[in-house]
């Protein structure tokens, strides 16, 4: 007698739009309920391989539990995986309010040249945004103005790479391979650093080797040696930031 509780997970149809499958994933998400309990129902660790976080996005379909912005990203990404014109990455916020800093995480979403996100927040305005911002600055200081309303000033905002589309991937999820600190940046910096990553990004998936291939993206290659992590490229990122 449960059962008519537990939404039913989202199957693309090919008469759907993107921007239409997108919402309807969104809903999906929606019905599953951001958690307000304290209590985190699924353990998501970065650094684990991707295949291994698809299958707790599988686990989050049966149990039907609410969930937070962190597993949205990942059943995000779950359920997006079918279809390879539409480029997920990850974009963390770092803020700051009456003293406290607090962390958020959305899926960013890059489709027939249009930005978006897919998410859970506590806060509408700061999950789910429509696929119709023309860059991904536009897109980021969107949140930046949604944060305002809340009296958060945006610290860091931090951008992965795109998520491959392959679901038994033993590559973990990028998540910060572009850090900037944008309290301390005037906005035209802010802009430039992201339109120059986001240049970067989509001329990545022009080279479909570029998964396997360590020299153009290095992160990937170098996420197979725990021991070398991202300092680097987070420090060339910082340099950026300073100049």
């Amino acid at each position: 007698c449960v059962q008519p509780s537990v939404p039913p997970v989202p199957n693309y149809k090919l008469s759907m739009s993107i921007p239409e499958w997108l919402q309807a994933i969104q809903t999906y998400m929606k019905m599953l309920q951001y958690n307000h309990t304290g209590t985190q129902f699924f353990e998501i660790r970065k650094t684990r391989p991707l295949s291994g976080l698809m299958e707790t996005a599988k686990e989050m379909t049966r149990e039907s539990l609410p969930i937070k912005c962190l597993e949205a990203v990942i059943l995000g990404i779950y359920l997006t995986n079918g279809q390879p014109s539409v480029e997920r990455f990850p974009i963390s916020f770092k803020t700051h309010f009456s003293g406290n800093y607090f962390h958020h995480v959305v899926l960013g979403i890059y489709c027939n040249g249009r930005y978006g996100s897919l998410g859970m927040s506590r806060r509408s305005d700061l999950m789910d945004k429509p696929l119709t911002y023309q860059t991904l600055s536009d897109l980021i200081f969107e949140f930046e103005d949604s944060y305002k309303k809340y009296l958060h000033s945006v610290k860091k905002v931090k951008i992965g790479l795109y998520v491959p589309h392959e679901p038994h991937s033993f590559q973990p999820i990028e998540w910060k391979q572009l850090v900037l600190n944008v309290s301390k940046m005037m906005r035209t910096e802010v802009r430039k650093e992201l339109e120059k990553f986001a240049r970067d990004m989509r001329m990545k998936i022009l080279k479909p080797s570029s998964a396997h291939s360590p020299v153009k993206e290095r992160s990937r290659g170098k996420s197979l040696s725990p021991r070398r992590r991202q300092a680097s490229p987070q420090r060339r990122a910082c340099r950026r930031d300073k100049s």
